[in-house]
């Protein structure tokens, strides 16, 4: 298996980027249902109706799929392969293996929100859909920074880049809720 490494690792590389492209635009469709809901009809019924397909193509045409994808070639790598399994003991891939569970709360959470929109139950805003979708976008950069850096990771420098890109982002939703409310008047 250890002559296949890089063909493993291709894949789950591949399956985690698509994994990642479906989280990302999953909540970019929970905004606009949210938003659908303000609308009045026809319009309403018309796009929720359009959203609630896409979504469910989404869900489970790509995203779905690559998540167990980009897990099963991660499991081959680490359990199958010589090198995979010497990094089940580096202090990083313990890190890394955390945050990966932290993307599958955010997964099964999307999952929860995504059949309560398809039964047309909105629950949140689509501020805090907005919002929301930053989660994917920090569990992102942290598992790229420890793939990358490994043993070199300062965590002290990381954790604090990780919290003040967070402040950043929260910042940024804030300047452009205050730009939409302006251009709304």
């Amino acid at each position: 298996m250890d002559a296949y490494y890089d063909y493993l690792k291709s894949l789950h590389l591949i399956f985690v980027i698509t994994w990642f492209a479906g989280l990302f635009y999953i909540v970019r469709l929970f905004v606009y249902h949210a938003e659908a809901k303000a609308k009045p009809e026809p319009e309403q019924s018309i796009l929720i109706k359009q959203y609630q397909l896409m979504s469910y193509r989404l869900w489970y045409i790509i995203t779905w799929p690559s998540a167990v994808l980009a897990s099963i070639f991660a499991f081959l790598m680490l359990f199958g392969t010589t090198l995979g399994n010497s990094w089940l003991h580096m202090p990083w891939m313990h890190i890394k293996l955390g945050f990966v569970f932290v993307l599958y709360l955010y997964h099964l959470k999307c999952h929860q929100i995504f059949k309560q929109l398809q039964r047309d139950e909105v629950k949140h805003t689509s501020g805090f859909f907005r919002l929301w979708n930053e989660g994917a976008t920090i569990i992102l950069f942290a598992v790229v920074f420890l793939v990358i850096l490994k043993n070199a990771f300062n965590w002290i420098f990381g954790v604090i880049g990780i919290i003040l890109f967070s402040v950043l982002i929260m910042l940024g939703y804030k300047f452009y809720k205050r730009i939409r409310e302006k251009s709304n008047r």
